[in-house]
């Protein structure tokens, strides 16, 4: 039994309020400890919503809460640790040329990385991270951070509650969903290295 079919038995055997605190917890964690099977289980929170168990509107409520505060954890996080990034002993491994081109990256495409982050599979604690680090504005990025996390928390809430004992499906199109996303990220990455790799080869 894995980690995943093990907290769903947690969860059916958790009381309404249970359910709520367990789904907060859900949605703070992945953001600080990634990747987690938060997506997966919070469509399995949608059955509980189709059965009753809990109310459609406080589960978006406390998972977006959890989704949003999670975010700010890693936000903070990235602020704290800037100067120890950038010139302490993990310094050798984030250059500072490369925080300043990540930093100009965010100034001029910030805001929409942050709304679309939700959506990007594996890579939210990083956004988050970098986005503190890049510091941000704190109340614009916390709005939109809360916008996407609730379009997406209804996107999985709904998903749940409308397939019920069929949930399971819905983790065959995350997965689906998850690769190809990261795919997608992967070339990005590659094109990038590569042009960074014939810039420097061209200058030397």
């Amino acid at each position: 039994m894995d980690v995943v079919e093990k907290t769903i038995l947690w969860l059916q055997q958790l009381s309404p309020f249970g359910v709520m605190v367990a789904i907060f917890l859900i949605a703070y964690i992945e953001n600080i400890f990634p990747p987690s099977p938060s997506d997966v289980l919070l469509v399995f929170a949608g059955t509980l919503i189709g059965i009753g168990t809990i109310g459609f509107a406080p589960a978006i409520i406390t998972a977006t809460l959890g989704s949003t505060l999670g975010f700010m954890t890693a936000y903070a996080a990235g602020r704290y640790f800037e100067k120890e990034v950038i010139e302490g002993r993990f310094s050798r491994w984030l250059p500072v040329d490369t925080f300043s081109k990540v930093e100009a990256l965010f100034r001029k495409y910030g805001y929409g990385v942050i709304i679309a982050n939700r959506f990007l599979a594996g890579t939210r604690a990083i956004v988050s991270f970098f986005a503190g680090m890049s510091r941000m504005n704190f109340v614009p990025t916390t709005l939109l951070c809360a916008l996407s996390a609730t379009v997406w928390n209804v996107m999985l809430l709904w998903l749940g509650k409308s397939l019920g004992g069929n949930w399971r499906e819905a983790g065959s199109y995350l997965a689906t969903y998850s690769t190809f996303i990261t795919v997608i990220l992967v070339m990005i990455a590659v094109v990038f290295l590569v042009r960074w790799f014939l810039k420097k080869r061209k200058a030397a």
